[in-house]
């Protein structure tokens, strides 16, 4: 079995951990009120953008989503939260060492060697959640968990969904798809952009994301047949049947399957969460790497820590 498709299968475990973990983590996370500024890179920084939307919409307080590279110097923030798995990452520490003693910096890291705990003013280890892979899924997506966990979210049945994701059948065969957009609104635009990330990584397939209510305004162009519209959470009007009419195929937790599934697991809820559906992407990217012949756990060109000199 490949690094990835168990690290993808110990998702619910970890993120039940990490919902543990939020309650004694209250000093170092974001307080309600504080304007916040989130930084990642790569998958950190689609769970940033996850995260950013989900505590805004919450009513938490302002709260934006950069690379780290791309981090506006200039402007005012009561707090800078850094997520970054191996704590090595360049971007990520050059950012918090510019930082240092101007505002209050707290990271999210899987690695407690990591140099970044020394750099950030607080740092929320999860070793639990740390990976082998080269391509990232556990530990990112328990550093949202952990974060929503935080913002008082259902955990409960999030887990409960994250169960039922990593067992269900894939909503179609990725060796009949030629290529996938991915769709999401508000807080899950981040999750369909890591999505089509790890279609990328793993498989080196044509994967793209957009914002569900923009996907109309051109790139519903590329759907054709032999093509998949993948989307998260809520669902504009008229998009399934907009894709349906391209001949594209349309995949969306409360109709790939999941029901059957849930009536067993968790009575019965559809569409599933988010979150969860992220897993069944991330299978669904790993089934196309195999699919094409290529190992998901040596993907082209890809370390795990990206370290310039």
């Amino acid at each position: 079995m490949a690094y990835v498709t168990a690290e993808i299968a110990s998702q619910p475990d970890c993120w039940r951990q990490a919902s543990g973990l939020a309650p004694a983590m209250l000093d170092r996370l974001p307080r309600p009120g504080e304007r916040v500024a989130v930084v990642g890179c790569g998958t950190s920084w689609f769970m940033a953008m996850a995260y950013a939307a989900r505590r805004e919409a919450a009513g938490h307080g302002e709260t934006d989503a950069f690379q780290a590279s791309e981090y506006p110097a200039g402007r005012r923030y009561d707090r800078l939260l850094a997520i970054t798995r191996s704590g090595t990452t360049t971007e990520v520490l050059d950012l918090l060492t510019a930082l240092r003693g101007r505002i209050p910096t707290t990271v999210l890291v899987g690695d407690p060697g990591s140099p970044v705990v020394e750099t950030a003013d607080a740092a929320v280890i999860m070793p639990f959640a740390d990976e082998r892979s080269v391509v990232q899924t556990r530990f990112a997506t328990t550093a949202l968990a952990l974060l929503r966990a935080h913002l008082g979210d259902n955990m409960t049945a999030l887990v409960a969904d994250a169960e039922v994701a990593v067992r269900t059948p894939l909503p179609i065969d990725p060796s009949l798809i030629e290529q996938v957009t991915f769709l999401g609104r508000g807080w899950t635009v981040g999750l369909a952009q890591e999505a089509a990330l790890k279609c990328r990584e793993t498989a080196t397939f044509w994967a793209e994301a957009y914002p569900a209510m923009d996907y109309r305004h051109g790139p519903i162009s590329v759907a054709a047949p032999g093509r998949l519209v993948w989307a998260f959470g809520e669902l504009p009007d008229g998009l399934p049947e907009d894709v349906a009419a391209t001949g594209a195929s349309f995949a969306h937790s409360r109709t790939h399957g999941y029901h059957t599934v849930l009536g067993r697991w968790a009575a019965g809820r559809t569409p599933v969460d988010p979150m969860a559906d992220l897993i069944l992407a991330q299978r669904f990217a790993v089934a196309l790497a195999t699919s094409r012949g290529l190992d998901p756990d040596a993907p082209r060109h890809l370390s795990r820590s990206v370290v310039l000199t």
